[in-house]
């Protein structure tokens, strides 16, 4: 579909805009590439809910015209379980940013991820709480600069994706803001597997992240992730030290585990309760 239509389908664009995003925010890239996605599913608007927790990547629901749910902090994975188990038809779609999936939101995550409800969990990883002040969050680099680590964070970071895979996710993939048409491909990939499916997109925050830690602008922060950003089949012939410094996408993980709507029907039939 031509982007003309797609914003005026599938854009909130007379009510929510201008949006509040900074200029150059990766955000508006990854919400492109999920309304790209739908669209080429062929998947009926009023069946789609987008669920979002606090932070940049919570504004992503406001804009965009499907059902949507703006949530508490940490808190989008238990309102989209909810909204699963009343009508597992519905395709939920969770994005959420990285303090607020795996810090506040933490056991959330790991819980959604064990239980396999059939979930796409969309991480934006920019390794910093962009909109709050620039604090450091859950997977911010060691020895980075953050509002509240002034002199360098001295706490080693998560891998979202371990972290997932660890978990009991059933699918588990990473993507970037610059790799674009793979990014349309992975979150097709997220709606359609069955399970809990968790993409982290590795974006970028110039603001309160980029700035303090003199990384450029937003275009220089791009090129960074095209050039150290490694295709998974390439990156698992990388030798440990070649490794270093470089960035796995794709897909990393690929299982089939039982779903929980599926099995919580079949406890509901023999008990009884579905007579």
């Amino acid at each position: 579909m031509e982007r003309t239509k797609l914003v005026h389908k599938y854009l909130r664009s007379e009510k929510k805009f201008p949006h509040l995003w900074c200029p150059g925010c990766g955000d508006g890239i990854l919400m492109g590439a999920m309304i790209r996605a739908i669209d080429r599913l062929g998947l009926d608007q009023d069946n789609v809910v987008v669920v979002s927790g606090i932070g940049c990547s919570g504004r992503l629901p406001v804009y965009v015209d499907f059902n949507t749910l703006h949530t508490t902090h940490g808190r989008a994975l238990s309102f989209a379980t909810g909204i699963k188990l009343a009508n597992p038809k519905l395709t939920v779609i969770v994005v959420m940013g990285d303090g607020d999936a795996t810090a506040i939101g933490g056991n959330h995550f790991i819980h959604t991820a064990r239980r396999n409800i059939d979930l796409c969990a969309i991480v934006i990883n920019n390794n910093v709480y962009g909109m709050t002040g620039g604090q450091y969050s859950p997977t911010t680099p060691m020895g980075a600069k953050s509002a509240t680590s002034a002199f360098g964070n001295i706490e080693r970071p998560f891998d979202i994706c371990e972290l997932a895979r660890g978990s009991g996710a059933s699918w588990v993939a990473r993507g970037t803001v610059y790799h674009v048409p793979m990014l349309d491909n992975l979150i097709m990939s997220a709606i359609t597997k069955k399970g809990f499916c968790m993409l982290e997109v590795a974006a970028y925050c110039h603001t309160t992240f980029g700035r303090r830690n003199k990384l450029g602008k937003p275009t220089d922060m791009m090129r960074w992730m095209r050039d150290n950003s490694v295709r998974t089949e390439a990156f698992q012939k990388l030798s440990d030290e070649e490794r270093m410094g470089k960035m796995e996408i794709g897909i990393l993980a690929d299982f089939d585990y039982p779903e929980y709507c599926e099995m919580y029907d079949e406890v509901i039939r023999k008990s009884g309760g579905g007579a």
